[in-house]
């Protein structure tokens, strides 16, 4: 089946607007997608002991952090850090 046929015979089963089941379907999926980061980012700053990628930084300023080690990791960092700031804002933006 075509997804627009698909929606609209759920929209139509469970008595809400495709509008809504679109809505809430999206920020479902976005919600999941924010868990996931968010794992993701915990192991790394746990791994490491800081809270964020300028903490992280931080430390390699002091030599308190091996960069040689570490900086794939600081690198996902930044780009995981850099996902949830998006997936925020596209949670935030359908209310």
């Amino acid at each position: 089946m075509q997804t627009e046929t698909i929606l609209k015979k759920v929209a139509q089963e469970l008595h809400v607007s495709e509008e809504d089941l679109v809505r809430h379907g999206l920020r479902s999926f976005l919600e999941h997608q924010l868990r996931e980061v968010k794992t993701e980012i915990f192991k790394i700053t746990g791994f490491y002991g800081v809270s964020n990628v300028e903490e992280m930084e931080a430390r390699y300023r002091e030599g308190t952090l091996e960069e040689a080690e570490s900086w794939q990791d600081l690198q996902h960092l930044d780009h995981l850090e850099h996902k949830r700031d998006t997936l925020l804002q596209l949670i935030e933006t359908l209310g």
